[in-house]
């Protein structure tokens, strides 16, 4: 199998395993300890959402781990989520995804502080992939129909989430 071939199963199985609602009792809960998901992480050497923004305005990516807000969680199952600053005025949001799909995130996480342990980089969001999590974040058909553009955010590989 070609490294394009497997790169499309992985997206595509990506995709569909968000889409997928029916779920098992197993399925109900996010992984962890209600506190911990994916990678248990501490806080020595954390930087704020913030700091990694200014970092970001000079790197295409950093290993990092950083604390933010979460303003938003996919509502099909937590397989993504978005921080945003209480302080930058940009309104900047950075949309975390989970290392090897292995982890959930509540789905009432919104409004809460996290830590997260991964990479954040830079990526063209396709508008398919908009439209999905759009989709995902229970947005109506019209708001969802004028998503036209692809988009470049700031996004983030997380190994490991901790609630604050």
């Amino acid at each position: 199998m070609n490294k394009l071939t497997l790169l499309l199963s992985i997206v595509i199985f990506a995709l569909i395993a968000c889409k997928n609602t029916t779920t098992s009792s197993n399925d109900a809960k996010p992984e962890g300890d209600g506190v911990h998901f994916g990678e248990v992480i501490d806080t020595v050497g954390m930087i704020s959402y913030e700091n990694l923004l200014a970092q970001m305005a000079q790197s295409d990516s950093l290993d990092v781990k950083v604390f933010g807000k979460v303003s938003g969680v996919c509502q099909t199952k937590g397989c993504w989520m978005n921080i945003i600053s209480d302080i930058d005025t940009s309104n900047t949001e950075m949309f975390v995804e989970f290392k090897d799909y292995g982890f959930f995130m509540p789905k009432d996480l919104a409004g809460k502080e996290v830590v997260m342990k991964g990479k954040a980089f830079r990526e063209e969001t396709s508008v398919e992939d908009l439209r999905h999590f759009a989709e995902d974040e229970g947005l109506t058909p019209e708001e969802i129909a004028k998503i036209t553009e692809p988009k470049t955010e700031l996004k983030f590989l997380a190994s490991g989430v901790a609630i604050r």
